[in-house]
């Protein structure tokens, strides 16, 4: 059996220690998401990514595939006239290396077919 699946009442001190090292590392979240291939939304600084998670470290560094890049721009008025509304735009981006350092949130939702 491995230390997953292992009740934590049932571990000693060493397999403990072991399992939250292995459990710090890798993320249950991030590891799931990249084991279903799932689409995740990742806020970022001023965008959101909504893409696959090909691979990930502990410090949040991600490869995606497929990313569907989205932001707000306001255009800018000349003095005098009035102002213009928000544009949402967006773009395609095939794969891309995400710092982790600005990543604000990932959100996931697991998909089912119950009804």
């Amino acid at each position: 059996m491995s230390l997953r699946n292992k009740p934590k009442r049932e571990m000693s001190a060493e397999e403990l220690q072991k399992r939250g090292k292995e459990e710090f590392n890798t993320g249950p979240l991030l590891e799931l998401i990249v084991k279903n291939n799932t689409h995740v939304l990742i806020n970022c600084c001023n965008k959101k990514l909504l893409g696959q998670v090909k691979a990930f470290d502990r410090h949040c560094n991600m490869v995606l595939e497929n990313v569907k890049e989205m932001w707000t721009e306001v255009p800018k008025s000349s003095e005098g006239k009035k102002k213009f509304k928000p544009v949402n735009k967006d773009g395609h981006i095939s794969k891309m290396f995400l710092g982790g350092d600005s990543v604000i949130l990932v959100l996931w939702k697991l998909l089912t077919t119950d009804k």
